[in-house]
């Protein structure tokens, strides 16, 4: 079999690295860092109110940690310099970044072997440029991906679920929208809109998150990269390596 099957795009969030664990794990040594430096409040309440913080500015804020301590009680401060509370906070953030952040053990062996394959390898990310491409290069996935397609919605001014981003993924690598497929974790976000422009789709849904529209109909629903690679293997005919 032939396959017409030239790109796979991923998503990055939830996709290649679980972010939502890993986010919730460097939010919760925060938390217990900026109480170490000498914030007076317990670790439970600091938590409930920096989710309600993250709901109302968004995860791509700035100074989450700021407007936490804006919503405490002054006591809870003490004689201790916000500043320094805040910034103890944001050096155990990115200190847990630094040790932490890694990819599905999956990812890099699946992403050499499609590689190997002959297939082009892009991402199609929603976020500001500079976050999503550090966390790219900490992952340590760049030199596994094809330089020409990786995509992100703050860079080309375009947000998903609009279907002209992953349009214009297409058309940079020269092929049509069925010569790709898109790998996400959200339905809405990921899946719909490559649907709709006539891409494959797999819904990766080992992090998904609950209460996603089930009535939208991935092509293939995998739980890891494995599974994607004997799909590839047997309804696409792509000469991947077993994992």
């Amino acid at each position: 079999m032939t396959s017409t099957l030239r790109a796979i795009f991923f998503d990055v969030d939830d996709t290649l690295f679980s972010t939502t664990r890993f986010a919730r794990r460097a939010r919760r040594n925060a938390i217990r860092a900026m109480i170490a430096a000498g914030l007076d409040a317990e670790e439970v309440a600091l938590q409930r109110e920096l989710d309600e913080v993250l709901h109302e500015f968004g995860s791509n804020y700035s100074h989450h940690y700021d407007k936490l301590l804006m919503r405490l009680p002054t006591s809870a401060l003490g004689n201790h310099n916000p500043a320094l509370i805040v910034a103890a906070g944001v050096v155990a953030y990115h200190d847990t970044k630094f040790r932490e952040l890694q990819p599905f053990e999956d990812v890099r062996p699946f992403l050499q072997r499609a590689r190997e394959a002959g297939l082009r390898l892009g991402v199609i990310t929603h976020g500001l440029t500079q976050k999503q491409a550090e966390k790219l290069i900490r992952l340590g996935l760049t030199p596994l991906l094809d330089p020409d397609a990786i995509f992100i919605s703050d860079q080309v001014g375009i947000s998903k679920p609009n279907p002209k981003l992953f349009a214009l993924a297409a058309d940079r690598l020269g092929l049509e929208p069925e010569q790709c497929m898109m790998v996400g974790d959200n339905l809405a976000s990921d899946i719909a809109p490559a649907t709709q422009l006539g891409m494959h789709t797999a819904w990766t849904f080992r992090s998904a998150k609950q209460g996603q529209d089930l009535a939208i109909r991935p092509d293939h629903r995998v739980e890891t990269l494995a599974e994607l690679g004997e799909i590839l293997r047997g309804t696409y005919g792509i000469p991947l390596a077993e994992l």
